[in-house]
């Protein structure tokens, strides 16, 4: 009898034993809404090790791709083999304090007397009796993490904080194959899954707060334009070609709509609040620069901002606008999953076990490092990335274009477990750092101001927070400001979403604010892959505009 391994812990198996039956053993609670029958396509597992001993996919996991199954379906069919799978409901870690903007409260549910009342464009609507609160969801759905905020809409205040790991993951690792994945045969289901996730939280949330789902009004989603039309049951198809639009652009740009946010009932998406709630969906800036970097926008205040900044928000695509209140430049970056745990062989998301931080000594040994949780580590995250590649070059271990001066195919940063950063895992470093650089640089170019001349560098998004700002510079991850002027704000695009929750005017304000960024399309530059090439190099990025 060989050990099955769930969250690295250890449990014996039988034939004929579920994979959701070891979860059970743990306490693990993994979501499901059909009992267990394969229908409802939520308790999605990662298979590690030994997908050869767990019997066959089912007809009802025909949507899966690679090495994903659901745990109701997957039984242990021989014993003697060693199994691991990881549930995708891990908890990442996730930021409680960041920027913060006080507004008016003028959310689009209000008390008046004992009724909740609507605010609709054809004017008042009682829609329930009030029951002690009004609440609301602001939902932040990232390509790797979603993460969700309960407001009271009455005080403004957050009450619950949750986060979880994008179940989509099984439809691809970025955007571009997740467009693929719903192109094809199972449809729907990336839709599906994420809108049971958001239940399965809300469940969490009114059980913890003992409160009831028909205290809950609204739900404002952001996301980049992919993520953001997957939660909508909008076709994202053109968003994969050229020229890489949703359809809801295409049709704001020829006038059969009004702007590119939406609105629509919660009920219809399959949101288990209240029936009558609706759900708004922040508005788009151009092509692949979504509702997130809207709400980046509007919790900076950019519409009163009058000396230019520059605003990077790190992720799987990462953001860049620069400018101010009259003019605003932006692209996006795909920077894919390197940096977020996947191409890697050790890399993971910001999870208990994950290296963090990293400190090597001028003899090229590793002196200090930080595990998030004071877990044995067992990978490394985005910020420790960017701390061990730094030191590397700092101590001259490495070169700028990533060769190891010893000739060695790869560096153990921890003995813990053995693990090393390959040859391999620094070129898929390089190339997501490149992209990074290359929506910098060419924005800035554009834009036509040294980097002297902007107030600020704001720095973004999830893992951002947890970036040593100085090693970032160094090997060109971020565009070469001063120091002092990088100003990390946590995540904004959440904060975005929750001002857009507490206030329908500050909606409109940012609605008409995308109207006015200029978007550039990297791609054409001429001169892209040159900066492509120099972004790969592990140096602080030059001066581009003198």
């Amino acid at each position: 009898m060989s050990p099955v391994y769930l969250n690295s812990q250890k449990l014996d198996s039988e034939k004929g034993e579920s994979l959701f039956d070891f979860a059970d053993s743990l306490s693990v609670r993994v979501p499901t809404s059909c009992g267990r029958t394969g229908e409802c396509h939520e308790c999605i597992v990662e298979i590690r090790k030994g997908s050869e001993a767990i019997t066959p996919k089912t007809t009802s996991e025909n949507f899966l791709r690679g090495d994903y199954r659901l745990a109701c379906q997957a039984f242990v069919a021989d014993p003697s083999a060693e199994i691991e799978f990881a549930i995708l409901r891990r908890q990442p870690r996730i930021l409680t304090s960041g920027l913060k903007r006080d507004i008016a409260l003028r959310p689009s549910y209000t008390r008046i007397e004992q009724d909740v009342v609507f605010d609709s464009p054809e004017g008042p609507i009682a829609v329930d009796k009030y029951s002690g609160a009004i609440y609301g969801i602001a939902a932040d759905l990232g390509t790797t993490t979603v993460v969700l905020n309960l407001v009271n809409l009455e005080s403004g205040e957050i009450e619950y904080t949750a986060s979880f790991e994008n179940p989509q993951r099984f439809g691809g690792s970025d955007v571009m194959n997740r467009i693929s994945y719903d192109g094809g045969p199972d449809s729907g289901e990336l839709q599906s899954v994420i809108v049971s996730a958001i239940n399965f939280e809300i469940g969490e949330m009114v059980r913890v707060l003992k409160i009831r789902r028909r205290q809950i009004f609204e739900i404002v989603a952001v996301g980049n334009t992919t993520m953001r039309d997957l939660f909508f049951g909008i076709d994202v198809q053109s968003i994969g070609t050229r020229p890489y639009k949703s359809l809801i652009e295409e049709e704001f740009k020829v006038g059969e709509r009004v702007n590119t946010a939406l609105t629509t009932s919660a009920y219809e998406l399959g949101l288990r609040i209240h029936p009558k709630a609706t759900a708004y969906g922040g508005p788009l800036i151009a092509s692949h620069i979504g509702a997130d970097t809207a709400a980046d926008l509007l919790a900076l205040g950019i519409e009163d901002q009058i000396e230019p900044v520059i605003l990077v928000d790190v992720g799987t695509n990462t953001e860049v606008v620069i400018g101010n209140r009259e003019k605003l430049f932006a692209a996006s970056c795909p920077a894919g999953p390197a940096f977020e745990g996947g191409q890697v062989t050790y890399g993971m998301p910001g999870y208990d076990g994950a290296v963090e931080k990293i400190v090597i000594n001028d003899q090229g040994s590793v002196v200090s490092k930080d595990v998030i949780g004071d877990a044995p580590p067992v990978g490394i995250c985005g910020s420790g990335l960017i701390d061990l590649l730094a030191e590397l070059r700092r101590v001259n271990l490495m070169d700028e274009l990533g060769k190891f001066s010893d000739g060695s195919g790869s560096y153990e940063f921890s003995s813990d477990n053995g693990l090393t950063l390959s040859r391999a895992d620094i070129s898929a470093l390089a190339q997501a750092k490149a992209a990074n650089y290359c929506g910098q640089a060419i924005v800035l170019r554009e834009y036509g101001l040294p980097t002297d001349n902007f107030e600020k560098l704001y720095l973004a998004g999830g893992f951002a927070n947890y970036v040593n700002e100085s090693n970032a510079i160094d090997i060109g991850f971020i565009a070469n400001v001063p120091i002092e002027k990088v100003q990390k704000v946590g995540n904004v695009s959440l904060e975005g979403a929750v001002i857009m929750l507490l206030s329908t005017s500050k909606r409109r304000e940012i609605e008409k604010l995308v109207t006015t960024v200029q978007h550039i399309e990297l791609e054409t530059a001429p001169d892209f892959f040159d900066f492509f090439v120099e972004g790969c190099m592990f140096k602080p990025m030059e001066n581009i505009v003198s």
